[in-house]
């Protein structure tokens, strides 16, 4: 690499190809792709993908296999039925609990987003006195368990009259979705250049006008990062949702599954694995639109 770095005819680019390959070299002979590209890739993959297919098996399995697994081999299954998905969604409030987690889902992460954006702003462009504490202490807040938060929030919750309504989980989702989207958020504003708001403003548009035509337009891949996240833990959320949600019939798709298909010592697994299974095909569809968006967005966030 020194005598092609000497070579005056050679270009930066046919140096950082040279660079390049001579930095992969060390993947070129089978045994060393195999060691070190294939076989990490595929243990990955397995313990990535291995709870999928388990939950996919078990929801169409008959119940004597689920049952014996001495006669029956458990990794594998001869006759499949849709018996347990059928009686999730036509025998079960399922689809109800779809709609509430659905709705309390995509109300708390509006509402988490609209507030963060304007924290991230105003913390990164006001430049008011405090601003770098005030981030910090956003993000701090994040770092609370919500084990401890619940106990207090249940007491406000109580007082406005909204327990055992999906209102309950919108008032409370919030408090641990507005400090990491802030912080997110911060990070990629930070990268949008100050001189496009100075034009703006020398041009005589308001802040407000900056924000929603300038700012909002050149991070929406922050806020679709920040959307994700948040969507994504309002869906698995488990600990607000069993404290604050008592009826059936208000129940979200995490506690649902749990407490309606266990009777006693009794688990019905095929109902089980059925809804746990369909109730993260949404979050896989997400993720499956918008996961370059999210892994830039954080990588920016990350780099700030």
């Amino acid at each position: 690499m020194t005598e092609l770095a000497a070579d005056p005819n050679l270009g930066p680019a046919k140096l950082a190809a040279a660079d390049h390959a001579e930095g992969m070299s060390y993947l070129q002979t089978v045994p060393r792709r195999l060691v070190t590209l294939y076989l990490p890739l595929g243990i990955i993959l397995v313990v990535l993908l291995f709870p999928f297919y388990w939950m996919a098996l078990t929801a169409i399995k008959p119940d004597e296999q689920l049952l014996d697994l001495d006669t029956y081999n458990p990794f594998w299954t001869t006759a499949p039925t849709l018996k347990h998905i059928a009686a999730l969604l036509f025998e079960s409030p399922y689809p109800h609990w779809l709609w509430n987690t659905m709705l309390v889902a995509v109300v708390a992460t509006t509402l988490s987003i609209i507030a963060s954006v304007l924290a991230a702003y105003a913390i990164v462009r006001l430049r008011f006195r405090g601003a770098t504490w005030v981030g910090g202490a956003i993000f701090l807040a994040y770092l609370v368990p919500p084990s401890i938060l619940f106990i207090p929030l249940s007491s406000v919750v109580f007082q406005y009259g909204l327990f055992d309504t999906p209102f309950a989980l919108v008032l409370t989702y919030p408090t641990i979705l507005i400090p990491f989207s802030t912080w997110l958020l911060m990070g990629y504003f930070k990268a949008i250049p100050f001189e496009l708001e100075e034009c703006a403003l020398i041009d005589g548009a308001s802040r407000w006008q900056i924000l929603t035509k300038i700012i909002v337009p050149l991070a929406v891949p922050g806020l679709i990062s920040a959307f994700i996240f948040c969507f994504t833990l309002c869906w698995n959320e488990f600990i607000y949702a069993l404290t604050f949600i008592s009826s059936t019939q208000n129940k979200t798709v995490p506690v649902a599954i749990v407490n309606e298909f266990v009777d006693g010592d009794i688990y019905r697994w095929g109902s089980l694995m059925a809804g746990a299974l369909c109730g993260s095909l949404p979050l896989v569809v997400l993720y499956a639109f918008f996961v370059e968006h999210y892994v830039a967005a954080m990588t920016g966030a990350v780099k700030e």
